[in-house]
């Protein structure tokens, strides 16, 4: 071969196209670095939402006051009626731990949830220990609802949902390669969320089942798991179809973006959202991984308290991708038909 028919291979290989998709793969891998490092390398308290109750106003109020001043502002605290009212706030998720202060002991009670996050009420405990004993006072810790002994550091309900989301993107994904980015007309966009719908119902099942009867990980039922797998799939699912309809195969890089680069480290799961930088705990809530492991933390943990935003998130997600799908589909099937009334000649429909 000589050197010129050589480069001309390689000219006919390496498109502009080509050149595009392997740039934008380059600017995935590097944000992906970027966007887990950025997010996990330092994780810090800040603003924790923390009950302080005591039998006195001004010694709770005092107390407020002097958590509110710890350096980095990692407690957001503030004063509960009692014992019982924090206990009920932590159990509905409004607060991450309370300090009870008893002044006619030398030991104050800290609650926490393990199971919102192993390493937030680890944190805590460290916390408080420490201004506890610069009051010469020592700490007792109660956790109201610890992780399950087979579920470390809470890690088992985050990966339950990353795996439901890789299975939306990866199934909407197999239909654009199969099939076309595109689907040609409103027919085929509806078998593909048809397509999106059972796979969602199976892979819930499947996960819930898993988690659940087989390898005992998480408390909770099953058909709970289920509901919240079958939506989350197909939240991911169908807005990965929405944005392959609108950009073509570019949409699965953007899905991966928005599911994996963003997501996944601000879903709240190696640590929860009060440990994380202000972007990462800000955009979490809004994607589908830090819905759906709050969701399903609260299901495992927290009797199913305090998931209704995060259902409402994640179906969000599901109708958006629907209704982008099917209107791409018809804009699409117009635009065929109006080029064929002019005569215009189609590719061949994806």
């Amino acid at each position: 071969m000589t050197e010129t028919s050589f480069l001309d291979e390689v000219k006919d290989a390496v498109t502009p196209r080509a050149t595009l998709l392997v740039v934008g793969v380059i600017a995935l891998q590097l944000l992906f670095i970027a966007s887990y490092v950025g997010a996990l390398h330092d994780p810090k308290p800040k603003d924790v939402p923390f009950g302080v109750v005591a039998p006195r106003q001004a010694a709770a109020q005092q107390t407020v006051t002097r958590l509110a001043r710890l350096p980095g502002s990692p407690l957001a605290p503030r004063t509960v009626a009692d014992e019982a009212t924090a206990r009920a706030k932590i159990l509905n998720r409004e607060l991450d731990g309370a300090l009870v202060v008893h002044p006619d002991r030398n030991t104050d009670t800290l609650l926490v949830a393990g199971g919102g996050g192993t390493a937030l009420a680890t944190t805590l405990e460290r916390q408080l220990t420490a201004v506890e004993a610069a009051e010469q006072r020592s700490l007792r810790t109660r956790d109201l609802s610890p992780a399950s002994g087979q579920d470390f550091n809470g890690l088992s309900s985050f990966y339950l949902v990353i795996g439901w989301c890789v299975g939306g993107y990866l199934c909407a994904s197999i239909l654009a390669i199969s099939t076309g980015a595109r689907p040609a007309n409103l027919r085929r966009a509806v078998i593909r969320l048809a397509a999106m719908a059972l796979v969602s119902l199976v892979g819930g099942l499947g996960g819930a089942v898993i988690v659940g009867p087989i390898l005992g990980a998480l408390p909770g039922g099953v058909v709970a798991f289920w509901g919240l797998g079958a939506l989350t799939t197909f939240a991911v699912g169908a807005a990965t179809l929405a944005l392959q309809g609108v950009f073509g195969v570019v949409g699965i890089g953007l899905a991966i973006l928005l599911v994996v680069i963003a997501g996944n480290p601000s879903a709240g799961g190696a640590f929860p959202l009060p440990m994380l930088p202000p972007f990462w705990k800000a955009v979490g809530p809004a994607l589908p991984p830090g819905a759906g492991t709050w969701a399903a933390r609260s299901i495992a943990y927290f009797k199913g308290n305090a998931m209704t935003a995060q259902l409402l998130v994640l179906s969000a997600w599901a109708l958006a991708g629907i209704v982008v799908t099917l209107a791409a589909a018809v804009l699409r099937s117009d635009r065929r038909t109006a080029r064929g009334a002019r005569g215009v000649q189609e590719p061949r429909p994806s």
